[in-house]
């Protein structure tokens, strides 16, 4: 049976350009040692979700613990990142299991990736209408 879709709207990230800083965050609670309510920027062009260095601190993690590196590309690119595999509680569906790339830099918001949030979660975008829907896969 499919979970029906849950609807977020985009919310404000600078409120400067008006409509145009209008973004899909979408409201999660991650758990580590800790849990802490965040939103993560849906992001279908980033190939992996990350995590900002803070978030992650947050979470009661420690940096020198987490011995798997990952590299990232694009911007983020001369980053530092470790591996860290969390549970994430999404909207209101059943947790799941999220691996986030977890940078050394809070120059970046949570980003929720291709590997692997679009693995598990389909997602429509209406941006027009202001909103976007989530679902976890079928």
């Amino acid at each position: 049976m499919t979970s029906p879709a849950q609807s977020f709207p985009y919310v404000p990230r600078d409120p400067s350009l008006e409509n145009a800083g209008l973004a899909p965050m979408l409201p999660l609670t991650l758990t580590g040692d800790r849990s802490v309510a965040t939103s993560g920027l849906v992001d279908s062009g980033a190939t992996v979700n990350i995590l900002p260095y803070a978030v992650e601190v947050q979470l009661g993690l420690d940096w020198d613990q987490q011995t798997r590196s990952v590299e990232l590309s694009g911007n983020l690119a001369s980053v530092e990142a470790r591996v860290v595999v969390l549970s994430a509680v999404v909207g209101s569906f059943p947790p799941v299991r999220l691996a986030f790339a977890w940078a050394r830099t809070d120059a970046v918001p949570v980003i929720l990736g291709q590997v692997n949030f679009f693995l598990g979660f389909d997602v429509c975008f209406f941006r027009s209408r202001g909103l976007f829907e989530v679902r976890p896969k079928s």
